[in-house]
């Protein structure tokens, strides 16, 4: 064994008190985690899996969809994200009527100068609440690849730059499908996570009414406390890069994503982009946790939200009522964990 493989795993190794040593400060990045944590718990009951997601994929620089029926606190939860965060934030609602100009902005005649300036849409800000993404038709649902994408905007010739921290968060209706628009794979490829929310728990929903009640049927997010700068986010970022993947893990996330294109079950499997996506998230995921390496429990933890929405079942799996969770879970019984 090298001296540097030895000395990577004696770093990743448990102590007597079942805690781990690290090479990479995470102390940052846990004292983030937690502070956005408390500040939504204030008010969000529940539903902690889909509050680490969202602070996962903010951290790991990705975009995300939210699906979940009507009042399971889907856009809630976004503008307590937005509220504790402290960078700009606006919220586009998609209705039928929207034009992409709506959105990215538009070129306006200035008769002072003769000249034609950009006026900059709700796009241009950090962090993009899109209410109901499948209202609106396919030409306004593609005005977001490229911002989404590369974070640019190009009107007239002219690109216009997205200013970072920038995290797209997208909400939609499972079960109202009138008047929406089905996402392409194009566009489905481009977020991050899919996160599916479930309906809280019976002892969830009681303590929502409670806290309902003690605050007077009133709701007042502003009193939550801003604990995050753009800088701040800016900075965890790139701590987030330097945890740790063994090669082992990096075969392990492509053996899964290659069996997705490979099952019988599934018509059109996920791409290589998945594969990059899976390893950042995970990245992001271990860092949440307070390790500076991965696991595998941390790619599987992660792998649904991020293949849900990038695999096409076949149509004879459809009419069975199988799930693309189902079929990705038998897809990791099937792969080899390394040791």
């Amino acid at each position: 064994m090298s001296e540097s493989k030895k000395d990577n795993q004696e770093a990743r190794t448990s102590t007597e008190e079942g805690t781990f040593e690290t090479r990479t400060d995470l102390s940052g990045v846990q004292s983030l985690v937690e502070s956005i944590r408390s500040e939504i718990g204030k008010i969000i009951v529940g539903q902690e899996n889909m509050v680490d997601l969202l602070i996962t994929a903010l951290l790991a620089d990705g975009h995300v969809l939210i699906e979940g029926v009507p009042g399971v606190a889907k856009t809630l939860t976004t503008k307590l994200l937005a509220q504790v965060v402290d960078t700009g934030f606006s919220r586009i609602q998609f209705t039928p009527d929207l034009m992409p100009a709506d959105v990215i902005g538009t070129s306006v005649f200035n008769p002072k100068n003769t000249e034609f300036e950009f006026k900059k849409g709700p796009i241009f800000s950090n962090l993009v609440l899109i209410d109901e993404v499948n209202r609106s038709p396919a030409k306004t649902q593609a005005a977001l690849f490229e911002a989404m994408e590369e974070r640019q905007v190009s009107v007239d010739g002219v690109t216009h730059l997205m200013e970072p921290p920038f995290m797209v968060i997208a909400t939609q209706n499972p079960i109202e499908h009138e008047g929406t628009y089905r996402l392409p794979e194009a566009q489905l490829d481009r977020f991050l996570f899919k996160i599916d929310v479930p309906y809280p728990s019976l002892e969830h929903e009681i303590d929502i009414l409670k806290r309902s009640y003690d605050r007077g049927n009133v709701l007042d997010i502003s009193s939550l406390q801003k604990v995050a700068a753009a800088k701040d986010l800016l900075q965890q970022k790139a701590i987030i890069n330097q945890v740790h993947v063994e090669p082992e893990l990096m075969k392990y996330i492509a053996e899964i994503v290659q069996a997705t294109r490979n099952s019988s079950s599934i018509f059109v499997g996920a791409s290589p982009r998945a594969s990059v996506f899976v390893m950042k998230a995970a990245q992001a995921w271990a860092a949440v946790k307070g390790r500076d390496f991965i696991t595998p429990e941390d790619v599987k933890e992660i792998i649904k939200p991020v293949l849900r929405h990038r695999i096409i079942l076949t149509p004879e799996k459809e009419m069975e009522g199988v799930s693309p969770d189902q079929i990705i879970s038998m897809t990791l019984e099937k792969i080899e964990v390394p040791r």
